[in-house]
């Protein structure tokens, strides 16, 4: 049997439960407040008759014969055509009355006038009023005695006693008694439709699944998301958060986001505007981390449910990404240089081979004086390291191919070589990259200029340029507010990146200068443990240590 059945049966049984103590309950008072209406109606009649002036003189008078009534002179007498009279017109079993020895001087059955009274009557003539349920001759019936008073005042000196068969008493009580079935069954209904409708709505808001089948689907869930390195964010149709699992709150750096709706989240607006779109794949900054976002519609039976978000930590990738292409750079360039220097050599070796000697010392002595290959970089051999050299050689031709002038700073002294080229060229390509970017947006001359320096094994590097500078107030190191098609391939990230990648190795990446008014900005890099020091003197002015970190 499905839940929502034994749901149904169980709220149904509750109902009837309910239905029958509270028919029963209503019942009971019922009878009793038709028992009580039949008791106080006796009453009063009973009043009425005792406080009558001829019944009290009569009774009085009765009572001071010191002989027994004569039955044939009660039979005609006042005190019986008045009983009989009151009977008649209040439907009464019987009207009584008695003196106060207990002999009837009036009664229904003129056969009974004269004889004493088979009920109690001690207490009436001690001035009570007595109202009870008692079996007499006539059967039993409610009844009420009210003591007679003399006319002068005085103890009782009779009573009267007025009866209402049980029967007659509840006659009205049928009606009654219908009157609570039919608000029992309309309850009843009330109750069978009030549960139709909890139980499809349960099954609609569930979607038709079990409690067992929910409860294996929490169990479920909670050991996906668990188990998973990808954060889940699950928002409902309405866009509310309804699951959060802790990696995707730690990558998106929220706190109880369950139960929130997505614009009141603290999220990064490139985020919030790609879950909003749907867009398919997102990599953008947060904190200190590169995460990519991926959004899912959700849909069941055709009905949309919402949206799933996987987020995923692309810091590691992404890094991977930057120190391969910057590797790549240096090899290509590597081997451009390998293919141009082999073309000299062959040059050389055919002037030798041609008995040309003075020809090919000559050749030599020109390729010593201007190097192997045509150079884009000012002052570039004041880099020894030669993988620093390929790089700045990389990056400026790709500078003079959009009209930007590399040079190496005066300043630099680098007295040790890489042994961690990869992190040392993922952070300096970054950085001359987005020089080289802004130095596109300024005015002419465009040039950019790096100074690299040593300090014991730290790689201290420092990039200027002649573009407009960091506009006022803009954090460089968030997430990119470069147009979609940037954000969706995850570009805009580098100098984010660049930090993280300087700060797993102790160092960082900041802003001396953000520049601005027809002054570019100047970057500066900090990264212990690239180097393995030379043992040489220095010259020129100590590198500078990395200031306390400014954003834009």
């Amino acid at each position: 049997m499905r839940f929502t059945t034994r749901l149904f049966l169980v709220q149904l049984s509750v109902v009837v439960a309910v239905l029958v103590v509270c028919t029963a309950a209503f019942a009971v008072i019922a009878v009793g407040q038709v028992r009580a209406a039949a008791e106080q109606n006796a009453l009063n009649i009973a009043r009425s008759v005792a406080a009558s002036p001829d019944v009290r003189s009569s009774v009085a008078a009765w009572s001071a014969d010191p002989g027994t009534p004569d039955a044939a002179a009660l039979v005609d007498g006042t005190l019986q055509r008045t009983a009989a009279a009151v009977a008649e017109r209040t439907d009464a079993l019987f009207v009584v009355i008695t003196d106060d020895h207990g002999i009837r001087l009036a009664h229904p059955r003129p056969e009974r006038l004269g004889q004493t009274v088979s009920t109690p009557f001690a207490r009436v003539l001690a001035g009570e009023e007595v109202v009870d349920w008692e079996v007499g001759t006539l059967g039993r019936s409610a009844r009420a005695k009210v003591p007679v008073l003399p006319p002068g005042g005085g103890p009782a000196v009779g009573e009267v006693s007025v009866g209402f068969e049980e029967g007659s008493v509840l006659d009205d009580l049928p009606a009654v008694l219908m009157a609570i079935g039919v608000a029992a069954v309309a309850a009843l209904a009330l109750g069978i439709g009030a549960g139709t409708v909890l139980r499809r709505r349960w099954e609609r808001a569930t979607l038709g699944l079990q409690p067992e089948e929910l409860t294996a689907l929490v169990q479920q869930q909670s050991a996906v998301l668990d188990g998973v390195g990808d954060g889940v964010l699950a928002l409902d149709e309405s866009g509310v958060v309804r699951v959060c699992s802790d990696t995707a709150a730690r990558l998106l750096g929220v706190t109880d986001p369950v139960g929130r709706p997505l614009d009141a989240l603290d999220l990064p607006v490139d985020v919030r505007a790609a879950i909003s779109a749907g867009l398919p794949v997102l990599r953008v900054a947060v904190g200190d981390r590169i995460v990519a976002v991926d959004v899912h519609p959700v849909r069941h039976g055709g009905r949309a449910l919402g949206d799933v978000v996987v987020v995923r930590d692309q810091t590691d990738v992404a890094e991977l990404n930057e120190q391969l292409a910057s590797v790549q750079t240096v090899t290509g360039t590597l081997r451009v240089q390998r293919h141009e220097f082999s073309n000299r050599l062959h040059v050389a070796a055919g002037l030798i081979d041609a008995a040309r000697v003075d020809e090919a010392r000559a050749f030599l002595d020109e390729l010593l004086q201007r190097g192997s290959v045509p150079t884009a970089v000012t002052d570039i051999e004041r880099v020894d390291d030669p993988f620093l050299q390929a790089l700045l050689l990389a990056k400026g031709t790709d500078a003079a191919a959009r009209g930007v002038a590399l040079r190496v700073g005066a300043e630099t002294l680098l007295l040790g070589s890489l042994v961690r080229v990869e992190d040392a060229a993922a952070v300096l390509a970054n950085l001359l990259d987005n020089a080289i970017a802004a130095a596109q947006r300024g005015g002419e001359p465009r040039w950019v200029e790096t100074t690299l320096l040593s300090d014991g094994d730290a790689l201290v590097v420092t990039v200027a340029d002649s573009g407009p500078g960091v506009p006022p107030g803009r954090d460089v190191f968030a997430a990119s507010p470069g147009p979609a098609d940037d954000r969706v391939r995850g570009r805009g990230i580098g100098l984010p990146l660049s930090r993280e990648l300087a700060r797993r190795r102790a160092g960082s990446v900041w802003i001396i200068d953000p520049g601005g008014s027809g002054a570019g900005a100047v970057f500066a890099a900090r990264l212990p443990g690239v180097l393995r020091p030379h043992t040489a003197p220095h010259r020129g002015t100590a590198p500078p240590t990395a200031p306390e970190e400014t954003t834009r």
